[in-house]
């Protein structure tokens, strides 16, 4: 009797501390996720501070244009305001599209070309868009791993009570778009 209440406890006992192992694993993930999520969304807000001082530059020397800077303006509007990783996605693509006609007027524009504050505001974009890039790729790499935490078995049962959800890859949806603009200013 008694080597059957052993059996019996070490089962629990293992039992219990598989749900808590688990339970921190998915907490773990989770928080994970919020803070890569946190730093795709310190990257498009310096993004977007950026492209004002870009428009206004671009501006001064071409201001016939204003088709393209109000798109440009309508895009970084929508995309300040999108919530979530698929509605900022969307967003982004757009904007990326929108500065893309943006670079293409100032190819134009030789003097702009080689303006040092347009120049310093192209390298700043580039850098950001690069950091936006990687920032991404770990955001999905945290989601990818928390959504097979929670899928796989028994982990989903305790995902269920803890009520840790799969979210959402924050990604791009036309394949043309995953590339950033290539500008040569030579």
């Amino acid at each position: 009797m008694s080597i059957a209440l052993i059996v019996v406890g070490a089962v629990a006992v293992l039992l219990i501390l598989y749900v808590i192992l688990t339970y921190n694993g998915l907490i773990r993930l989770r928080n994970r996720t919020e803070e890569a999520y946190s730093d795709i969304e310190t990257q498009l807000k310096r993004r977007h501070d950026l492209i004002p001082n870009l428009v206004e530059t671009v501006k001064g020397y071409a201001a016939h244009e204003r088709q393209t800077f109000e798109a440009v303006t309508a895009a970084r509007t929508a995309a300040v305001g999108a919530q979530g990783p698929e509605a900022q996605g969307q967003a982004e693509n757009m904007l990326t599209q929108a500065l893309g006609k943006l670079f293409a007027v100032a190819e134009a524009y030789p003097d702009l070309k080689a303006n040092q504050n347009f120049l310093q505001l192209q390298n700043e974009l580039t850098d950001t868009e690069d950091k936006v890039q990687a920032s991404r790729r770990f955001y999905n790499m945290n989601v990818r791993d928390l959504n097979i935490k929670i899928e796989q078995f028994p982990s989903n049962i305790v995902a269920g009570m803890a009520h840790v959800e799969k979210r959402e890859f924050f990604e791009i949806e036309d394949p043309a778009d995953r590339e950033v603009p290539q500008v040569s200013f030579s």
